[in-house]
């Protein structure tokens, strides 16, 4: 099964921040993710990637990664330079896209 798609952000483990409308994408070229008032485009492979973005509208970068599951899911950390580290869990969304 393939990491590229978009993802549907169910939970985030320690955080309050898998509201509707969570999501991270990947395809070919990199993705993009929004989580709360966190979003970014990542840039890099698909496993582990750059970003630059905002939080709470002010610029931010970092790093991440993300793994396919067994069952299925995909769990990862969106980590923020000099910040924290937001784990996540997410499954495939029904309508999933490999483009960003």
């Amino acid at each position: 099964m393939s990491i590229r798609g978009r993802w549907r952000v169910v939970e985030t483990p320690g955080y309050d921040m898998a509201l509707a409308g969570a999501y991270v994408q990947f395809d070919e070229n990199g993705g993009e993710f929004a989580i709360d008032c966190l979003t970014g485009a990542c840039h890099g492979d698909t496993v582990e990637f750059g970003w630059q973005g905002n939080d709470e509208m002010e610029p931010a970068d970092g790093h991440g990664w993300a793994e396919l599951q067994n069952d299925g899911s995909l769990e990862g950390e969106i980590c923020l330079l000099n910040g924290d580290d937001i784990p996540f869990i997410a499954r495939r969304s029904k309508t999933s896209s490999t483009a960003c």
